[in-house]
């Protein structure tokens, strides 16, 4: 019995050992590395390929990209699957993040009316137009990637990411190709997608870096010397176009970039193992909108390969992490540099940081837009950092200042009233303060106009403004906003065609309760002149006027904006109420008697769906004292924006159809956004307007008038595009708006 037992004792030793011998000699699984071109839009088609990649159970060792492609392979290196990917991109507003477009809440609210009637604006200093080095600057893009890349932000050198990974970019000032591969990550992947002329150079350890498609699109030598045996590439980038595409100056630049890279993928082509080039030739770079498609296309080609990746697969199951998404900060230290003429204080009252403070990261990203928003800087690098020994992040931010101050700017509008008009402005920040601005807009058309704005910004204490317009226009009006009941009786007269000239000058002192919230007192100079030629017949060849007068008052103005679209909003609150006291009348008219005028309207927008929005609305307004001035009371009718006086749109009418000293006005908008910045609306409104209704109680009777509009309007750059078709049962005949362009 003891003889078997050493028997079989040795015997399973034997076993043992030639296992072990097996394994020793048994081959390593082949390294397989993923190379990723660059593309733009048409780099989606990676998310398409990586999602068949990870379905298969195929484990990628090392991840290589440029431009979009760099994009795409960080966020794969990072720990996310092409799954996820797909579900991250489909809901990213490219749009917005090409174009640096930031939320409205984040501009200042004294600059959002001059933000949003601009079409075109260029720096301007020693009396020459400079052009900005790129359409965006970045900033959403830089955001976007920071937060999906903030679980593995203590990796400095990404061989340590979840899957090694490398990008390029070129510097350029010596054409020469940079390889990536440690420091900060979001900003390596910046760099490596700075498309010339569409995003700013970044810089990286002194180097002015951009796109990596410049010098080498297709990284897969780079690759091979990481020791990878087998590469899988992804090749998205552009064939050469027909004489026929080429009808643009971006597209004739283009097609001479592809002259170099196309010869290079001769060779490299031969380089790849398994060469993947997927179906996507009609489709461009911006083609953002259409990702759906491109990713799919990426999905179909790696599935026309299958035969080749199924010998990949390996029993071993890849490493896939599943990224925390982070929805908080603790922010334990700020540092900032690069700031001269901005005090530390001005930053960080802008970014709403306190050291060691908890934030969501929505809230830190509104601080990041505040800051932008300002327009002081010609770059804002940040990073964050893991503290050491200690929970959170430390941050780290570098200011460029703008030493441009001056700024030319262009806009175009057409409507109903003001008819065409073209815009230039000049605006001058630091005029006299290290705080002021100072605007001019000259608006030449149809009708001349001017606009002129000085403003010393103190924020939340007192600011001091001054304010200069002139306006004017011509138009048929109702006869009762100039003359009395015994005249109209006596000459029949019902409609009036007027020249109004009206020119308005205030200096007021503002302060904001936050920022969305203004509070404005002050004083104002109002000539207001209105004539016409033709009441009396055309035997005098001398104007009528109805008014000719200098008025001094004095008003309060409290005003919340939080609207998200001025033109279109989906969601906020909006109130302005304003109080003028006039004091004082020049002796034109005779009959003066002190008199006020208080109105106000309120609005409150908000979204059912994302397409489906809704705005209530209601206004009212009435006079105290003497009725002797009458071309100062309310005048409802018409459509649009920043109307002077107290001329209150209303569909249905046309322009200064009702008058009286006294109104109330309720409207209900409904917008449909049918695609995108694709609107349709429909909307009523209804109002009582008379004299003294609210000591008649007519107030509150049911409506005497009513409208109702069914508009078409695109949010497009050149400002909302609308026409509107109105209606009016009172009236039984229909008014058309149309307008183009921002109003101003």
């Amino acid at each position: 019995m003891k003889t078997k037992n050493i028997i079989l004792t040795l015997c399973i030793l034997v076993l043992f050992s030639a296992k072990a011998q097996n394994d020793l000699v048994k081959t390593p699984e082949p390294k397989v590395g993923l190379v990723l071109s660059g593309g733009g839009a048409k780099g989606l088609a990676h998310i398409g390929v990586l999602k068949v990649i990870d379905s298969l159970g195929i484990k990628v060792d090392y991840v290589a990209g440029t431009s979009m492609g760099a994009v795409i392979g960080s966020l794969y290196a990072s720990g996310y699957s092409g799954k996820q990917l797909d579900s991250i991109f489909k809901t990213v507003d490219f749009d917005a993040i090409i174009n640096d477009n930031l939320p409205r809440a984040s501009t200042a609210f004294d600059e959002r009316a001059n933000t949003e009637k601009y079409l075109v604006k260029l720096p301007f200093n020693n009396f020459k137009v400079k052009l900005p080095s790129a359409l965006s600057k970045g900033y959403n893009t830089y955001s976007l990637l920071l937060k999906l890349t903030l679980h593995v932000n203590k990796i400095e050198n990404f061989s340590e990411l979840p899957i090694p990974f490398f990008c390029l970019a070129t510097n350029i000032e010596t054409g020469k190709q940079v390889v990536l591969d440690s420091g900060n990550l979001t900003q390596a992947v910046m760099a490596s997608s700075a498309l010339p002329s569409l995003f700013q150079p970044v810089n990286i350890n002194g180097n002015l870096l951009i796109d990596g498609g410049v010098v080498n699109n297709y990284p897969v030598d780079e690759l091979r010397a990481k020791g990878i045996d087998i590469i899988i590439g992804v090749d998205v980038q552009h064939g050469l176009a027909s004489r026929d595409q080429l009808t643009s100056a971006p597209e004739v630049l283009i097609q001479i970039n592809n002259f170099r890279t196309i010869n290079d993928m001769k060779f490299k082509v031969n380089k790849t193992d398994i060469y993947l080039k997927p179906d996507i030739d009609n489709f461009n770079v911006v083609s953002f909108n259409e990702g759906s498609k491109i990713i799919e296309a990426g999905k179909n080609e790696a599935l026309s390969k299958l035969s080749a990746l199924n010998v990949l697969q390996t029993n071993s199951n890849p490493l896939l992490l599943k990224p925390k998404q982070i929805d908080s900060l603790i922010i334990n230290t700020i540092t900032v540099k690069g700031n001269e003429k901005y005090t530390r204080a001005y930053v960080l009252g802008k970014l709403k940081l306190k050291n060691e403070e908890k934030i969501s990261y929505d809230d830190f990203k509104k601080g990041i837009n505040n800051l932008v928003a300002t327009n002081n800087f010609d770059a804002f690098e940040y990073q964050l950092k893991s503290t050491k020994d200690k929970e959170g992040y430390d941050l780290l931010a570098n200011l460029k200042e703008t030493q441009v101050n001056t700024f030319i700017k262009f806009g175009l509008h057409y409507d109903d009233l003001y008819k065409s008009a073209a815009l230039v402005n000049l605006t001058k920040k630091q005029l006299l303060f290290k705080n002021d601005v100072a605007l001019l807009d000259v608006i030449l058309g149809d009708n001349v106009r001017y606009n002129f704005e000085y403003l010393i910004d103190k924020g939340f204490y007192w600011s001091i403004g001054i304010n200069s317009r002139y306006n004017q226009f011509n138009k048929n009006v109702n006869a009762q906003l100039l003359l009395d009941d015994n005249q109209i009786a006596t000459t029949g007269i019902n409609k009036i065609d007027v020249k109004l000239r009206d020119q308005t000058n205030q200096f007021y002192l503002q302060t904001l309760f936050r920022r969305d919230f203004s509070f404005s007192i002050g004083g104002e100079h109002k000539r207001l002149e209105v004539k016409s030629e033709t009441i009396f017949g055309n035997n005098s060849t001398d104007d009528f006027f109805f008014e000719n007068t200098d008025y001094l008052s004095v008003f309060g103005n409290l005003k919340l904006d939080t609207y998200d679209n001025k033109y279109f909003p989906k969601k906020g609150v909006y109130f302005n109420g304003d109080l003028h006291t006039y004091l004082y009348a020049s002796n034109f008219n005779e009959v003066f008697e002190d008199f006020s005028i208080a109105k106000a309207d309120m609005g409150y927008a908000f979204s059912v769906s994302d397409k489906f929005a809704f705005n209530l609305q209601t206004s009212g307004g009435f006079k105290m004292g003497s009725n002797s001035t009458r071309t100062l009371d309310f005048a409802l009718g018409g459509y649009g924006n920043n109307f002077i006086n107290n001329f209150i749109p209303f569909v249905g009418y046309d322009f200064i159809s009702l008058t009286g000293n006294s109104f109330v006005k309720a409207s209900f908008i409904a917008d449909f956004e049918v695609y995108k910045k694709h609107h349709i609306t429909a909307e009523g409104n209804w109002a009582n307007i008379d004299d003294n209704i609210f000591e008649t109680g007519e107030w509150l009777t049911l409506p005497d008038y009513r409208g109702y509009a069914l508009g078409y309007g695109i949010d497009s750059f050149l400002g909302p595009i609308q026409a509107k078709y109105s209606f009016s049962p009172e009236e039984k005949q229909s008014v058309w708006f149309f307008n183009i362009g921002f109003w101003f």
